[in-house]
């Protein structure tokens, strides 16, 4: 079962992914967090990866852009997969996510499943 960190200072937004897991049962262990620096932490003391990141493009401490960019500055990071979301649909947005080390940008609500799939 793959892994899932989500990175969102939106509690409704946390708890809508964790009811979609409850609800869809997709194969997925999904950990939650309110802020980067305890997803930052909790991926500094874990032993393996998860299989994706997701991080809110807009946090009030430290934005989505500011975690990716410390997690691609570690050499310990770089094969993880990281997807950046947010509710805006601006191009300037997903090039600034893109530019600074995600792999992939998108759009809320998210779909969880889908982000794990092999081929995304």
């Amino acid at each position: 079962m793959p892994a899932v960190f989500y990175v969102d200072d939106s509690r409704d937004d946390l708890f809508y992914a964790q009811y979609v897991c409850r609800k869809e049962r997709p194969d997925i262990a999904l950990s939650c967090f309110h802020a980067a620096d305890a997803a930052f932490e909790a991926l500094c003391e874990g032993a393996t990866l998860p299989a994706l990141l997701i991080v809110d493009l807009y946090m009030p401490v430290d934005s989505g852009i500011g975690l990716v960019t410390r997690l691609r500055a570690d050499h310990r990071f770089a094969s993880m997969r990281i997807a950046v979301c947010s509710g805006s649909d601006a191009t300037a947005d997903r090039e600034r996510a893109l530019a600074c080390g995600a792999d992939l940008y998108v759009e809320k609500p998210i779909d969880l499943s889908a982000l794990v799939r092999p081929s995304q």
